[in-house]
C-alpha cells in the first residue's frame, strides 16, 4: 500500500500483473476472505511501463508497477491500513528490510518472512541484490524498506521491490541454495516516478524507449565473460590490496583493478587480441622479484614459461624473462600456484601440478630460476584429477595453504605444506556438480581484512562470482559479480 491521492494504490513488481488480482492486507493463512483482518481489496486497474518486458534484458529493471483496488465495505483500502511512502532508491549500497510472502509449497506457515540486510549493485543493470535466507518463491513484488516500523503502525519508506532480473532472483532450480537466498530489485528513478504519477490520475501514458542510465562500474555481461580462459589474482600496483588478471580466449590480457571493499572499479587492457597469447596455457602471480609488487608467470604451449616483472607498472607488452626455453617436460605442467607455501620469508614459491600426477614444490623462484625443486607427490592418478590450484591465506599472517578443486567438484585446502611435504587436507566442500566443468578460480585479498581468502569463480556459462572471507571449511556468501548466462 502506498500514498496516493485516491487512498487506493498498491505497489507490486510488474510481473505480478495478473486478470483476478486481489489485495488482502495482513493476510492470514486461516481464516476465510470474509474473515481477514481488514478485508479483501479487489484490483480494478493496472499500471506498468509499457516498456517493461519479462526477459533478462536490460527492460527487466522496470520490474515494478500500481494497481488500484477497490473499496471494501466502503471504505478505501489507505483509510483502513495506512500507507507507506516511496522514496528514489538511495544508492546500489545501502541498508534495507526486505518482506515478502513466499508460497505455502516452500514456507508451510505461510506467514510474511522479513530480512534485514545490505544491498550491491546487480552487474550490468540499473537493479540492486540482496544475500538473504528465506526469499522464496511467491515473494515478488515485496516492498523493501530504507525504514519501517515494524511493531507499531507496519508502514514506512519503499526504495524498491522484489522483482528485475528474471523475476527477481538467479536462473537456478528451487533445489539450488542460491534460489531463496539471492533476490533482486530495480531501482527506483525518473521512470518508476513517472508510472507513480501517471497511476494517481489514472494515465496510461508511453513514456518511450527506455534509455538504462549511467550505472557504476560493471565488469561486463556472462556472453563476454564464458571466453575468459585464465585466471589469476595478485597485488599488482602495490595497493596493499588484490587485483585480478584475465587472460581471453583471443589473446587479450586485462588488469581488473580492486577497490579493497569486494569489487572491481575499473579494468586496463594490457594486451589487444594477438595470435602469441593464445597459447598460454596456465599462469599464476607471485613476488618473485622481490619487489612487492605481483609478477605473472606463464607456461606457453611449446614448454617455454616465462615470468613478466611487476605487471601492474611495466605491463605484459615486453619480453619478459625467459625461465626456461621451449621444451617436452614443460608442457606437461597442467596447473600452477605460487604463493609463500614455506618458511620463506618471501613468496616466491610456486607449486606445479604435472599431467601424471605428479607435484612439485620450487622454493626461491626468482627471475631466471626455479630454484630448489621438491616433490611434494610422486605420479599418481589421484592428483590427475585436480582440476584447478589457488593458494591462500587464512590467517593473514601471510603463509599461503594450497587450494585444490577436484574434478568431481570437491574444494580441499592443505595447510601444512613444506619442503618435504604436502600435508594433510582438509575439506571445504564434498563433491558438487555446481563445481564441475570448465571452472577458472583465483584466491585474492579483495576485501579489507588483509587476508588472501576471497574465491573468484568463473562458472562455464560465464558468471563470475566472489566468495568473500572463506575459511578451510567454508566458502564465504556468495556475491554475484557478473549474472550466468540465462
Amino acid at each position: 500500500m502506498v500514498d496516493s491521492s485516491g487512498h487506493d494504490l498498491i505497489l507490486t513488481a510488474g510481473h505480478c500483473k495478473s486478470a483476478h488480482g486481489m489485495f488482502v492486507p495482513r493476510y492470514d493463512s486461516g481464516k476465510s476472505a470474509d474473515a481477514q483482518p481488514f478485508g479483501v481489496f479487489p484490483v480494478q486497474e493496472w499500471f506498468r511501463d509499457s516498456q517493461w518486458a519479462a526477459d533478462e534484458s536490460v527492460k527487466s529493471d522496470l520490474d515494478f508497477a500500481f494497481a488500484r483496488v477497490g473499496t471494501y465495505q466502503g471504505k478505501k483500502v489507505q483509510d483502513v491500513v495506512g500507507a507507506n511512502t516511496v522514496a528514489r532508491t538511495p544508492g546500489f549500497t545501502s541498508n534495507v528490510t526486505v518482506i515478502g510472502y513466499p508460497m505455502s509449497t516452500y514456507d508451510r506457515a505461510d506467514q510474511a518472512v522479513s530480512c534485514p540486510t545490505r544491498t550491491s549493485v546487480l552487474a550490468g543493470f540499473n537493479q540492486i541484490r540482496i544475500d538473504c535466507a528465506g526469499m522464496w518463491g511467491g515473494v515478488s513484488g515485496g516492498p523493501w524498506f530504507s525504514r519501517v516500523d515494524l511493531s507499531g503502525s507496519g508502514t514506512g519508506e519503499i526504495v524498491g521491490n522484489v522483482g528485475g532480473w528474471n523475476g527477481g532472483g538467479p536462473d537456478v532450480p528451487a533445489s539450488d541454495p542460491l534460489y531463496n537466498r539471492i533476490t533482486y530489485s530495480p531501482v527506483y528513478g525518473d521512470r518508476f516516478f513517472q508510472l507513480y504519477s501517471d497511476a494517481q490520475r489514472g494515465d496510461h501514458a508511453d513514456h518511450g524507449p527506455y534509455q538504462q542510465p549511467a550505472l557504476p562500474y560493471s565488469m561486463g555481461t556472462w556472453d563476454t565473460w564464458r571466453n575468459a580462459r585464465l585466471l589469476t589474482s595478485g597485488d599488482f600496483r602495490g595497493t596493499g590490496h588484490s587485483d585480478m588478471i584475465a587472460v581471453w580466449g583471443d589473446g587479450r590480457a586485462t588488469l581488473y583493478l580492486g577497490d579493497g571493499k569486494g569489487g572491481f572499479v575499473s579494468e586496463q587492457q594490457l594486451l589487444a587480441p594477438n595470435g602469441t597469447w593464445t597459447h598460454a596455457q596456465t599462469i599464476t602471480a607471485g613476488d618473485f622479484a622481490g619487489s612487492k609488487q605481483s609478477d605473472l608467470m606463464v607456461r606457453w604451449s611449446d614448454g617455454e614459461v616465462t615470468l613478466y616483472g611487476d605487471v601492474g607498472k611495466n605491463g605484459l607488452n615486453t619480453a619478459g624473462t625467459r625461465m626456461i626455453g621451449p621444451n617436452q617436460t614443460w608442457t606437461h605442467a597442467t596447473e600452477m600456484a605460487a604463493g609463500r607455501f614455506t618458511a620463506d620469508a618471501a613468496a616466491r614459491d610456486l607449486i606445479v601440478r604435472w599431467s601424471d600426477g605428479e607435484l612439485t614444490l620450487y622454493t626461491k623462484v626468482s627471475a631466471g630460476t626455479f630454484g630448489k625443486e621438491n616433490q611434494l607427490k610422486a605420479p599418481n592418478p589421484s592428483w590427475k584429477d585436480a582440476a584447478t590450484l589457488t593458494s591462500v591465506d587464512f590467517s593473514g599472517s601471510g603463509r599461503r595453504n594450497l587450494m585444490v578443486r577436484w574434478s568431481n567438484g570437491a574444494i580441499d585446502t592443505y595447510p601444512s605444506i613444506t619442503a618435504s611435504g604436502l600435508g594433510d587436507a582438509t575439506r571445504l566442500q564434498g563433491p558438487t556438480t555446481l563445481w564441475t566443468g570448465d571452472l577458472a578460480m583465483t584466491a585474492g585479498n579483495f576485501t579489507p581484512d588483509d587476508r588472501t581468502d576471497d574465491l573468484v569463480v568463473r562458472r562455464p556459462g560465464g558468471g563470475i562470482t566472489l566468495y568473500p572471507d572463506t575459511s578451510s571449511t567454508e566458502l564465504g556468501t556468495e556475491h554475484m559479480l557478473v549474472a550466468p548466462a540465462p
